[in-house]
């Protein structure tokens, strides 16, 4: 995409995706004809209603789940935080007061079990590694009797490694645990059958793949009875109050429909332009990518640059029309390095020095040569100005990249 001659690439659709033209198609008719609240008698509600079951059906078939087992939410946020923090208030009830979870979750998640150890609640948290992966023996030592629940992403949304969700359900149904994945970053990326991979409760937002902002879903199998996050009314069963999103809701089914039936497509597709541009990016001097290089979503690339720090490199790709980030969004204005990297083992300085490259089935050739062709410059403009790339290159650096002055 060009404005006024100059070539702009968005290259950040982690964070959030732009609504795509048949998504906005299907929601118009909810703000113009079929505008009735839900829970109304009258026809025009009873539409609306009837809107909303035909979303929640595409939404359960697409994750193998049952319709009943689909409730709407107003993000990914807080599907994760109803899972986590209510899955934990009802097995408290049976003395059960343990929580797993990895190092390098999303916030929305790590923040949520935070909040349960100041009500007393204990949460072990496993280890990613290098590579970004939770190891499933690890995380079956680490399971006790008093264990509530299990809460590990299927895909991070800083560096995309995926996570070994098929073999960690079944470890969790082998104990009785139950387990919890936030997959936004993975729903429409990667083939998903709840029922077949033992997950008991999963994560959905719809702005991670062309649907709009402000809507999202969880997923609770039949049989787990959270209590409602939400109190203030009957909808969604009696689980969540509040008058429902049903353009929002319309939204999100039409965007995963899209996304669910082209994953073999763009994958093949993208795996092509993800390894071209980590292969173009690695021969830049001291760079690396951060994560499994195969285990991982083709939609995310992140890397590090020793002697750059990151605010600045996202400022000078910005100049040349690249929109990127340094991690997550929810994040962007924190001097402190992502915990993500840091969970891998990186040191601050060299954790400060990254980019999140992410994308999306729009993502062309194109844009990918243009990001290979402007990256390296940028780099190299940014290490002149850095005295520690200068220390680095004078061997002056200690292990943790403390500059050694003479």
């Amino acid at each position: 995409m060009t404005t006024n001659g100059k070539r702009l690439v968005y290259a950040d659709n982690a964070a959030t995706t732009a609504v795509l033209p048949e998504v906005l198609e299907a929601i118009l008719p909810c703000y113009k004809e079929n505008y009735g609240n839900p829970s109304s008698l009258y026809s025009i509600g009873t539409r609306a209603q009837e809107t909303i079951n035909s979303a929640r059906e595409t939404v359960a078939s697409l994750l193998g789940a049952q319709q009943n087992e689909i409730y709407f939410t107003g993000s990914g946020t807080e599907s994760d935080n109803w899972a986590v923090k209510c899955t934990a208030q009802m097995m408290a009830k049976s003395g059960k007061r343990h929580i797993i979870t990895s190092k390098f979750e999303h916030h929305a998640v790590l923040h949520a079990c935070m909040a349960l150890e100041k009500e007393g609640f204990e949460v072990t948290y496993l280890d990613v590694y290098e590579n970004g992966i939770v190891r499933p023996a690890e995380l079956e030592a680490a399971i006790r009797e008093d264990t509530a629940l299990v809460t590990i992403m299927y895909a991070n949304n800083e560096i995309g490694t995926i996570q070994p969700i098929s073999e960690i359900g079944a470890i969790c149904k082998k104990h009785g645990v139950l387990f919890h994945t936030d997959a936004i970053q993975a729903v429409g990326k990667l083939h998903i059958n709840v029922k077949e991979q033992n997950i008991d409760m999963l994560s959905v937002s719809a702005h991670k793949l062309h649907g709009p902002k402000g809507v999202g879903a969880l997923y609770i199998r039949n049989g787990v009875r959270l209590p409602n996050f939400i109190d203030g009314g009957a909808q969604e069963r009696n689980r969540r109050g509040g008058t429902e999103n049903v353009a929002g809701i319309v939204g999100l089914a039409k965007a995963m429909e899209i996304a669910c039936m082209g994953i073999d497509k763009n994958t093949e597709r993208l795996t092509k332009l993800h390894n071209r541009l980590i292969d173009e990016i690695l021969k830049i001097e001291r760079s690396r990518l951060n994560g499994d290089r195969d285990l991982r979503v083709p939609q995310n690339a992140s890397f590090c640059f020793e002697g750059v720090e990151g605010e600045s490199l996202l400022l000078y790709l910005d100049m040349e029309g690249i929109s990127a980030s340094s991690g997550s969004a929810c994040t962007s204005g924190s001097l402190d390095p992502s915990h993500v990297l840091l969970s891998l083992g990186l040191p601050h300085a060299v954790a400060h020095g990254s980019l999140r490259l992410s994308f999306s089935d729009e993502t062309t050739d194109e844009d990918i040569d243009y990001i290979i062709r402007v990256l390296p410059g940028i780099v190299e403009r940014i290490r002149k100005m850095s005295p520690l790339w200068d220390a680095i290159q004078r061997g002056k650096i200690d292990k943790d990249y403390n500059i050694i002055y003479d």
